[in-house]
């Protein structure tokens, strides 16, 4: 019987002096990454090549998170001064300044189309904002939560929230219906898998656990990291077979999503002193981003045939 192995290449390590990197994001094509830097400033790169393309700077405080649009054309980003910005990608200009939480903003998506920004601040409200609009006003404010939004993420029909109230929250557009799962402990970040039925869930306890979107059924624990109660991110491989989670290790975790066995513990070519926080997969291959201190680094999965 024969099976396939995955194994893991270090590509490289990227020194982004702007302080401390706070979040990592491939573009939709997965040609260039984002990152938000404690020194107020986003950066776009060609990670593959190490090169910075653009600097963007207008944020008051550290920026936490940034997201590109489907075209790449736009880049939305948020922070602990309270505002979102949208920036145009070629001129590296600020379009408009959103401001509306009434406290930092630490997650930022676009829907599917780029036409509506969603946002997650520690006023523990979501806001949905239209971007094609002139309003500076958001459309919608989901107020649920009773902590501090963690994490946001959308699909075609969806948007997700994680809090620190130990709920994921989940709000179906197209119905106007709001479902939401208790996971016991601060939910540091949540998101769909890439086939939209399933949901993995970091936990501040060192859990990160798979459930079944529709009804909640917990599917699989994968446990070894370490959490610290930091913010720590996770997320499925491209094709769905691992899981994957930052670590107060600074190691990247790797599990496979059907035995939940550890299979990696990823790192660079030296041992880090910080945590690995922020972490990031290409929209259609194997190969993965990871905000680590002042540095992001980079993997890339290299298939091998094994017969047993």
């Amino acid at each position: 019987m024969s099976g396939i192995e995955v194994k893991y290449k270090f590509v490289q390590e990227i020194d982004c002096k702007q302080g401390a990197v706070r979040s990592v994001r491939f573009s939709v094509d997965g040609e260039y990454c984002v990152t938000c830097g404690s020194d107020r400033k986003i950066k776009l790169w060609n990670p593959y090549k190490a090169t910075t393309l653009k600097v963007y700077g207008g944020h008051g405080d550290e920026v936490m998170d940034a997201c590109a649009s489907c075209d790449s054309s736009q880049i939305v980003s948020c922070g602990l001064d309270k505002s979102l910005i949208l920036w145009d990608v070629s001129t590296g200009t600020p379009t408009r300044r959103l401001r509306g939480h009434a406290g930092p903003v630490t997650t930022v998506r676009y829907n599917e189309e780029s036409t509506m920004v969603v946002s997650g601040s520690r006023d523990n409200t979501v806001m949905c904002w239209d971007v094609r609009s002139k309003s500076i006003d958001p459309v919608q404010c989901l107020n649920d939560a009773k902590d501090s939004i963690s994490s946001v993420r959308t699909s075609d029909h969806e948007i997700l929230s994680a809090s620190f109230d130990g709920k994921i929250r989940r709000y179906d557009i197209r119905v106007g219906q709001m479902y939401s799962d208790y996971m016991k402990d601060a939910v540091t970040c949540a998101s769909f898998t890439r086939d939209g039925q399933c949901i993995v869930v970091s936990c501040a306890n060192d859990v990160v656990r798979l459930i079944d979107k529709d009804t909640g059924e917990l599917l699989g624990k994968f446990i070894g990291h370490t959490a610290k109660d930091l913010c720590l991110e996770s997320s499925v491989n491209a094709q769905d077979t691992q899981i994957l989670s930052g670590s107060e290790d600074g190691k990247l975790w790797v599990w496979d999503l059907a035995t939940q066995e550890v299979v990696a513990k990823l790192s660079g070519y030296r041992p880090s002193k910080y945590p690995t926080l922020s972490i990031n997969v290409h929209p259609t291959k194997n190969c993965f981003l990871a905000a680590n201190g002042y540095s992001i680094l980079m993997w890339s999965a290299e298939s091998t045939t094994k017969v047993d």
